[in-house]
């Protein structure tokens, strides 16, 4: 390669090794954008180096210039003023890139030069640094790097040992062996990776996989990774811990964390949960003339904690003493109370951490009102013509797509979600950066009740503003192409997280029915026209990459007057989670979204679906029938029995299934509203 440019504009945009596995070059990542990138060519994988525009190129000129320049003619990158002599570059068998003289002397190479990963031969020289994404689709240097820092090499061995990752001295001797395995490198690939959440991973691949053939395994940990626990690994009192301020961390059953946040905040950035979380409320005053204690409630956590934070601790005293203290306090953010001793904790909280080590209960400080206001009561009144102007705005600002750029969001509609009576939903991205995620639903043929539903969801959703209800951001009617834009929900559905490989935690659970509850109750009457859902069950109710829920599928719903009630209009919504006046002829209220949510929390209560055809015992074949006689038989505790965090707080459960029986009773005029339930 000389003389020559490699761009995405043309033909000419990778160099291949001799045996073709690896290539170097430029890789698509979204509309307009691509990445300076090598990777494993027959399996379609990647080791980035930086984010470019369409139109930019790689320069290898007569005169021995080797430069990265943007569509203006900018230099991005080049690999280093010290190239003096260059003749040629060339992508190597072991996934080395290097540039050489004529003469045949590496003058620069990749493996001298790593991004966030490491292949078999290559070595590490002391203050070598890898650097770990910012977050899982954004390629720039994140918050973790590995580095050696004393007189020792790091070393991906591929013989004698193959797939082992060894600490070395200089003169080879081997001084720790951080990941072991054996794997034959003549029938897969390895790398090993810093994650973008801290962890130092060995990946695996078959090389029979090629890319017609897809992902059969996808890449593959064949050893524990390095921390074998991040989220207890690093605990410092200056900086936020594995997370970031305001969340916690969980290890998941991959052994890679998982931040989320606590009641009352909301992620910094929707794109990376791992940037922390910020509270979503006004908080306490600090006024002495207006303490606002009545004002907050503590919300509980159990086997959490966050080490750090502490300005005052207080020995010999209760649980009550300890919720009263911080509650009084206007600089407690919140408490963490283990026998009989009280940590005050302050803003930002930090080196929070999830797991069963954790044995203290945290009490977390929230504003009792709507969480999503910034203003008093008085305040809302003052300014509710003001809010319907905003919500006005909102509307004739929703964004409309012609059919070719959602087309091309989803690369063609490749990767399905999921589908529906009325449509197929595909995941999309918008813009020049794999960041920004949305969710299209493609609906069905105008014809129909098809017509309808398009006209009918865009207008529900469209006049809706609640934070646990999922955003509609625009939307597609151009000739018979009709398309849905929603945000998008990293973390899938409630039906696929409730019966997953690992069981939900009670907490989690109640916070997902509160959420639904709270997305019911401003549906039924907070909002301009009121919504009937119609639909309520686990498969419409979403959750985003902080595990909040959010009522999704509004295309069933019937819009009501301010001063209507009541509706009549044909069968709809799902068999099992149906109130009885669907079937009796009778007029359709909310109360039938009140039914719905009854069997939905009891589906949360005992983390199973109500109704399991292949249960041992016929009378737990229905779920809500069985929990009716274990409430009449006064035997709650055989719902949860297998859930020891649900067993430790019976009077919780109790409490649950007394407003799952009051939900779902035959008169809808005798279960509650949605507002009392909140």
């Amino acid at each position: 390669m000389g003389g020559r440019a490699l761009s995405p504009s043309h033909k000419t945009i990778t160099l291949l090794s001799p045996s073709g596995e690896f290539a170097f070059g430029f890789r698509r990542m979204g509309i307009g954008a691509h990445l300076l990138a090598i990777w494993f060519e027959k399996i379609e994988d990647k080791n980035n180096t930086n984010l470019v525009l369409e139109g930019s190129e790689i320069q290898f000129t007569t005169n021995g210039r080797f430069v990265l320049v943007d569509p203006n003619g900018r230099e991005l990158w080049s690999p280093s003023s010290t190239v003096a002599g260059l003749a040629y570059a060339a992508m190597l068998d072991t996934g080395n890139f290097i540039l050489a003289s004529a003469s045949h002397v590496n003058l620069w190479d990749s493996f001298s030069h790593p991004t966030d990963t490491i292949l078999p031969t290559q070595r590490l020289d002391v203050r070598t640094k890898v650097n770990a994404h910012y977050s899982k689709m954004n390629y720039s240097a994140g918050r973790f790097h590995f580095m050696l820092g004393d007189d020792g090499n790091l070393a991906f061995y591929a013989s004698p040992n193959p797939g082992q990752v060894y600490l070395t001295a200089r003169n080879g001797t081997v001084l720790k062996l951080l990941i072991s395995g054996t794997v034959p490198t003549n029938r897969f690939y390895q790398r090993a990776i810093l994650e973008y959440d801290g962890v130092f991973m060995q990946y695996i691949h078959p090389k029979t996989a090629n890319s017609s053939s897809g992902w059969p395994m996808g890449w593959s940990m064949v050893s524990d990774p390095v921390p074998p626990n991040i989220c207890t690994s690093i605990t410092q009192e200056d900086g936020s811990g594995a997370c970031g301020f305001n969340s916690y961390c969980i290890l998941g059953d991959d052994l890679r964390p998982r931040c989320r946040c606590p009641p009352g905040c909301t992620p910094l950035d929707s794109t990376n949960e791992m940037n922390g979380c910020i509270q979503d409320f006004v908080p306490q005053s600090c006024n002495g003339s207006r303490p606002e204690t009545d004002q907050f409630v503590l919300r509980e956590m159990l086997q959490t904690d966050w080490p750090a934070s502490v300005y005052e601790r207080s020995t010999g005293q209760n649980e009550d003493w300890c919720r009263e203290a911080c509650l009084a306090d206007c600089f407690c953010a919140a408490a963490i109370f283990e026998d009989g001793v009280c940590w005050k904790k302050k803003n930002p909280l930090s080196n929070g951490r999830m797991g069963s080590r954790e044995t203290g209960k945290t009490l977390i400080k929230v504003r009792i009102h709507d969480t999503t206001s910034k203003c008093t009561k008085n305040d809302q009144k003052k300014n509710k013509n003001m809010t319907l102007m905003i919500i006005g705005l909102v509307l004739l600002s929703m964004r409309t797509f012609t059919y070719q750029e959602l087309h091309e969001a989803t690369y063609g509609f490749k990767e399905e979600l999921g589908r529906g009576a009325f449509g197929t939903v595909y995941k999309g991205v918008l813009g020049s950066e794999d960041t920004n995620f949305v969710a299209v639903k493609v609906l069905a043929t105008r014809t129909g009740e098809s017509e309808k539903e398009f006209e009918r969801e865009v207008s529900a959703i469209g006049r809706t503003d609640h934070k646990n209800l999922v955003q509609l951001l625009g939307y597609c009617n151009e000739g018979q192409h009709r398309l849905l834009v929603y945000e998008f929900m990293s973390n899938g559905t409630l039906a696929d997280f409730l019966i997953g490989a690992s069981r939900p935690s009670c907490y989690r659970r109640t916070e997902i029915a509160c959420d639904v509850a709270r997305g019911l109750s401003y549906l039924h009457q907070d909002c301009t026209r009121h919504i009937i859902h119609c639909d309520i069950k686990p498969q419409n109710i979403l959750l985003d990459g902080s595990l909040t829920a959010k009522i999704s599928d509004l295309g069933l719903a019937k819009l009501l007057m301010a001063n209507q009630t009541r509706t009549t209009t044909g069968v709809k919504g799902t068999r099992g989670y149906l109130a009885p006046e669907w079937f009796r002829n009778m007029p359709i209220s909310s109360k039938v979204d009140v039914y719905s949510f009854g069997i939905l929390l009891v589906e949360l209560i005992c983390c199973r679906k109500n109704y399991n055809p292949k249960a041992e015992i016929e009378a737990q074949i229905v779920l809500v029938d069985w929990t009716y006689d274990c409430y009449h038989d006064g035997s709650v505790l055989k719902l949860v029995e297998s859930d020891e965090e649900a067993s430790s707080d019976i009077k919780r459960v109790r409490r649950f299934v007394m407003t799952t029986l009051w939900c779902i009773q035959e008169d809808p005029t005798l279960r509650p509203t949605m507002k009392e339930i909140t």
